[in-house]
């Protein structure tokens, strides 16, 4: 069966061009109603014009969709609010929330200053808050929601002259990880993509040979299986070239050695033993780390 949004509304930070341009144009192909949100800075955040977002908005218009445009930055609250207002005002709901905004400010820890830190934090990490925020009461109301965090593999994995970006990517899974908890009951499901894709952020790092495969285009099937009314919850998906693959945050059996006076050395002594993956589990919440520990405890306690 085919995966359609007839009326559903989303909104798609960052939707001016890149992966944000392609969100938003294939979930209008298939019927939501959106909100084109770009403050149309350049890649580091500087300057801002929404001409980028009118721009998509007029094309999902020409091709029969609805959309209206916002040039909101998603640091400032109270713009988000007033974005999520006009879409309340325009269409009376909001189903789906994509939250593709962002910036790059890349240097080595070492080098870089601490506010470009704060503000690649300040981007991706609270702006996401800010508009998950906005239309979380409107989605607990409706008892719907679907909500994309943009997440990266230098968040996941790491990557050289990210630490800002990946600190704030990695932050953005421990939020959905707790918001896809608190939102079950009211069929709020919040998921994170990981894309690898050709777009400003990426251009100069790659060669052209593999940025012809990186086409956006081809991370958005990701995106519309996130948001769809059958979508998973808690899910971290990576997508690129055509390719989609899932991460975990997953935990080792481990061991017990208790807290006698050479806890230290049998860590490091058996810590081989405590990285062992066999029998690894995914833990349904932040709890059960201490349960399991606990009852480790208690069995060795006899």
């Amino acid at each position: 069966m085919a995966i359609r949004f007839d009326g559903r509304v989303a909104i798609v930070t960052g939707a001016g061009g890149g992966l944000g341009r392609q969100h938003a144009l294939a979930l209008a192909a298939r019927g939501a109603a959106v909100v084109v949100n770009d403050l149309g800075g350049t890649i580091d955040g500087s300057g801002g014009a929404p001409t980028a977002a009118h721009a998509v908005a007029d094309e999902i218009r020409a091709a029969g969709g609805k959309a209206i445009a916002n040039g909101a930055s998603v640091t400032d609250y109270g713009a988000v609010q007033a974005m999520v207002a006009a879409a309340l005002s325009e269409w009376g709901r909001v189903d789906i929330l994509v939250n593709n905004a962002g910036i790059l400010r890349d240097k080595s820890f070492g080098k870089m200053e601490l506010a470009d830190f704060r503000l690649v934090v300040e981007v991706h990490l609270m702006g996401a808050v800010h508009c998950t925020k906005a239309v979380w009461e409107t989605m607990r109301a409706q008892n719907y929601g679907r909500i994309v965090m943009t997440t990266s593999s230098s968040g996941l994995y790491g990557n050289f002259g990210q630490a800002n970006y990946g600190a704030a990517k990695m932050a953005l899974v421990g939020l959905m990880q707790t918001l896809s908890i608190e939102g079950a009951k009211h069929d709020i499901r919040v998921n994170c993509l990981a894309p690898t894709a050709a777009t400003r952020m990426t251009e100069k790092l790659m060669p052209e040979a593999v940025l012809r495969l990186l086409e956006a285009g081809a991370v958005t099937p990701g995106v519309l299986a996130l948001v769809a009314e059958d979508a998973p919850t808690r899910a971290i998906l990576c997508a690129g070239a055509g390719s989609f693959e899932r991460a975990y945050v997953t935990m080792t059996q481990g061991i017990h050695v208790g807290h006698e006076g050479d806890a230290a050395e049998q860590i490091a002594l058996r810590f081989e033993a405590i990285s062992d993956r066999t029998h690894e589990t995914v833990p349904e919440s932040g709890a059960a780390q201490g349960t399991i520990e606990i009852a480790k405890a208690m069995q060795a306690n006899g």
